[in-house]
């Protein structure tokens, strides 16, 4: 069973950058898509950015695309979300999860979810 542990949220201005981490632990997760997804208060959790088991393929919606960057060091069991121009309605909790193979844009393929970490963006 892998566990999942989301850091590097916190409040920042508009435009501003903040980049999370996910690390993970009790299993390696090389050999695994990984994703990042966010819960804004009042909406349903949405898919946010993949990456396959290598690092050579991403996917992003559409909402963060060209500012949101995701990155993984499978060295160190960690997945990274480096979000950039950020705007208020980028504001949610965070969570990563890894993939059920190696590559996969599916959110449905996605579990062993962490406990998030909050990002707020103000105005």
């Amino acid at each position: 069973q892998v566990q999942l542990v989301e850091s590097g949220g916190g409040l920042v201005q508009a435009g501003g950058s903040l980049r999370l981490s996910c690390a993970a632990s009790g299993r390696p997760i090389a050999s695994y898509a990984m994703g990042w997804f966010r819960q804004a208060p009042g909406k349903e959790r949405e898919f946010v950015a993949t990456m396959d088991w290598s690092g050579g393929r991403t996917y992003y919606a559409d909402s963060v695309k060209g500012r949101f960057t995701i990155s993984r060091d499978n060295t160190k069991n960690t997945v990274y979300l480096q979000m950039n121009s950020l705007k208020p309605e980028d504001t949610a909790i965070y969570y990563c999860a890894r993939g059920s193979t190696a590559w996969t844009i599916q959110p449905t393929d996605f579990g062993s979810w962490g406990q998030g970490t909050q990002v707020t963006v103000s105005s």
